[in-house]
């Protein structure tokens, strides 16, 4: 794939910066060398090898889950707690749709 000046200046367009007839002539050489090192990425075997999202192993640190039962500490008391709400949806705080 080759970008062109014009490329250049639709996506320039797209992205809404503006650039000058010099700056977008100086940027389609630039994207074009993006554009080969991707396809040279592209090129490498990686057949056997599972995904990464990090290049060292991250594991999340979980405490257990539970609910506190004690009504002294906070915990065991929903109905009370749900009293204060304006709207109470099956055992929790009911709020108004955000997205239509």
């Amino acid at each position: 794939m080759s970008v062109d000046k014009e490329t250049v200046a639709k996506i320039s367009k797209l992205a809404r910066i503006k650039m000058t007839d010099e700056e977008l002539e100086r940027m389609a050489p630039e994207l074009n060398n993006i554009l080969e090192w991707v396809e040279q990425l592209g090129e490498v075997d990686v057949t056997g090898i599972e995904p990464m999202s990090a290049v060292i192993p991250n594991t999340l640190r979980l405490r257990a889950d539970e609910v506190d039962a004690d009504p002294k500490t906070g915990g065991g008391r929903r109905d009370d707690v749900l009293a204060n709400a304006p709207a109470a949806e099956h055992g929790f705080f009911g709020v108004p749709k955000v997205i239509e």
